[in-house]
């Protein structure tokens, strides 16, 4: 199956007004980009982010799995929607470690967000010592399998994203065998749990993700795309990746 790739920013907690001149330009940039792009913000940028870049697709990094409630610092699907966001980020490795969230947790935010009409990037990956035991594929594959949402609206609007914790701003990447065997063993999870649905998901690699080693890690069966952290934060770095994935 042909599975369009998709290339997403993630800013993490970095981002100001100052920078939406960036966000501008990657958006103009993706017009004739032959792949799709989104960026992924702060919750307090994404207004601003919308109007500076009409028709783009903006993201949050996180939401909620309430509709609202005593839920302090957190936003809600409906809220993102406000926002004039299109999809979300859940279950990045950052907030399962930092704040715990469990893969309930990040099945929960996905169905909330599905059933608001948000797109969905759902993270999963492994640590160094998981990669050094040989459990790597067995680890991962059980994450996935905890906290995909019981059911998806359509497959292009939902996307999983294997970030191996390890690789996350170090600059080291797993080998291209080992990225192929993992993204290939996630294929097999996706269509086990949605039958031929699961054959359009895409899958994104996240991960230390450069111009100078994007074209190698896009030639790899079953890699659909990228979820890009610090490169996505200048449109001179992460145009050359989405370029590539075109």
């Amino acid at each position: 199956m042909g599975r369009r790739k998709l290339v997403a920013g993630n800013w993490k907690m970095h981002g100001t007004s100052a920078d939406l001149a960036e966000v501008t330009a990657i958006s103009i940039a993706a017009k004739s980009a032959g792949a799709d792009v989104a960026l992924c913000l702060p919750a307090t940028l994404l207004e601003r982010a919308v109007r500076a870049a009409p028709g783009f697709a903006i993201g949050g990094q996180d939401v909620h799995q309430a509709g609202s409630g005593a839920h302090t610092g957190c936003v809600s699907a409906a809220m993102l929607l406000d926002a004039k966001a299109r999809l979300t980020i859940v279950g990045h490795s950052e907030r399962r470690e930092a704040q715990r969230e469990t893969d309930s947790d990040v099945k929960a935010k996905a169905e909330a967000a599905l059933a608001a009409g948000l797109d969905v990037i759902l993270c999963v990956g492994e640590s160094d010592a998981v990669r050094e035991a040989g459990q790597a594929v067995a680890k991962v594959s059980a994450q996935l399998d905890a906290s995909l949402p019981a059911s998806i609206p359509a497959a292009e609007g939902f996307s999983v994203a294997y970030e191996p914790i390890w690789a996350i701003g170090t600059g080291k990447i797993p080998s291209m065998a080992d990225i192929g065997e993992m993204h290939a063993a996630l294929r097999d999870r996706l269509k086990a749990a949605y039958g031929s649905a699961g054959e359009g998901v895409r899958i994104l690699y996240g991960g230390s993700v450069k111009p100078a080693n994007a074209a190698e890690i896009f030639g790899v069966a079953d890699v659909d795309g990228a979820l890009v952290g610090g490169a996505s934060l200048k449109a001179s770095d992460f145009i050359p990746i989405v370029e590539a994935a075109a």
